[in-house]
């Protein structure tokens, strides 16, 4: 593995991590603020001042705003819109469920919709075959996100 791989591979194992410190911080954010859509919203408060500030420190000469004018509305709205979702989700469920169980189980979910995105090629993807032990290992998962869950 060349040393880019490998700061890659580290780089999206430490993600990971953060999303699953983000979860229990953000439920107990919302358990302070009195609703889990206040907790949420928080959160995007905060990251879009954040990321609005990265823009304008280091890539405000590459932004193309008016390109907004030309994109569907899935692109415009979509990527806000499932994040808030997955964002509120997480936070409503990691003190019911534990914060493993939503991690694990929210892999599941994302490998299951991937391999069906990789499969037909949506959204400009590379189209990958549903192979054997590309379904395999996505049960594998599913079947160890159970085990977390349950056992």
């Amino acid at each position: 593995m060349s040393l880019q791989a490998l700061a890659l591979t580290l780089g999206a194992l430490l993600a990971g991590a953060l999303i699953s410190l983000q979860a229990p911080i953000n439920a107990e954010a919302a358990a302070r603020l009195g609703h889990p859509l206040a907790g949420a919203a928080w959160s995007f408060l905060v990251g879009a001042v954040l990321l609005a500030v990265l823009v304008l420190l280091f890539a405000r000469h590459q932004v193309q705003p008016s390109a907004l004018k030309s994109m569907p509305l899935y692109m415009l709205l979509g990527g806000g819109l499932l994040g808030a979702m997955y964002v509120t989700a997480n936070l409503v469920l990691a003190p019911r469920v534990g914060i493993a169980a939503v991690m694990a189980l929210g892999i599941a979910g994302q490998l299951g919709a991937a391999l069906l995105l990789d499969r037909f090629g949506a959204f400009g993807l590379l189209e990958r075959e549903l192979t054997l032990g590309r379904l395999g290992g996505a049960c594998l998962v599913l079947v160890g996100a159970v085990m977390v869950r349950l056992l």
